[in-house]
């Protein structure tokens, strides 16, 4: 079966015309890459939208949901897990609390520190929403054999572990 081009075929076939010097092959990659990223975005936010929350609400939320119960982490420790500036996050509990998805609570091991908790209304919302995700991010991917999904999933990791080391 004769495989058909894609945009990035296209664009790419228009530079190597203009610039046969040039090796295009990373384009190749990279720009199905960004492609993919932007449709993937799409679908993060359609599922988030139909669990009545925002993404970065369900970042923070699924933050404390993969802690475990209680569903409780610090500030700091939120920061580290949604790279966030201190400021942001202040601002993100803050709203989620007048959400009522998450609480503050004094920690009990250290006096003047605060833990944040989600809330059971927090927890039904972050479930609703990963499930969607998950069935969302599979119907995208059905197309592909297991076999396949596999495969790129390794070499995706390859070069993100690759880039997280030149960061």
């Amino acid at each position: 079966m004769a495989q058909e081009n894609d945009e990035v075929d296209r664009i790419v076939a228009a530079w190597r015309e203009e610039r046969p010097d040039l090796d295009f092959s990373p384009l190749e990659v990279l720009s199905r890459v960004g492609r993919l990223s932007r449709i993937l975005d799409r679908e993060r936010r359609r599922a988030f939208s139909r669990s009545e929350l925002e993404v970065w609400e369900f970042d923070v939320l699924a933050a404390l949901r993969r802690a475990g119960k209680p569903y409780q982490m610090s500030p700091k420790a939120l920061l580290q897990q949604t790279l966030v500036s201190s400021g942001t996050m202040t601002n993100r509990i803050d709203r989620l609390v007048d959400r009522g998805l998450v609480q503050r609570l004094e920690d009990p091991n250290d006096g003047r520190g605060v833990l944040v908790e989600m809330t059971s209304a927090g927890l039904t919302r972050v479930d609703a929403a990963i499930t969607r995700l998950v069935d969302a991010e599979a119907a995208l991917l059905g197309t592909l054999p297991r076999a396949e999904q596999k495969r790129l999933a390794t070499a995706l990791r390859s070069l993100s572990l690759t880039l997280d080391e030149n960061e």
